[in-house]
């Protein structure tokens, strides 16, 4: 049994659609990864403040 065109071209569009939102989570994790960076210029307490937003980037990917 052979599956119609619209229903291949529906697959194929999902496929694409969640291939697409999968591969966002860097764009997302973008702006914490650079306030972390900018915070760990921060002498003594910039590495403190960097850990969270290091590990919030790390969950994000």
């Amino acid at each position: 049994m052979r599956t119609s065109t619209p229903k291949r071209l529906l697959a194929a569009a999902v496929l694409i659609a969640v291939a697409t939102a999968l591969s966002g989570c860097g764009v997302v994790a973008f702006p914490v990864r650079v306030a972390s960076a900018t915070a760990k210029v921060v002498p003594v307490a910039g590495d403190v403040v960097a850990y969270p937003l290091d590990t919030t980037a790390d969950v994000i990917d």
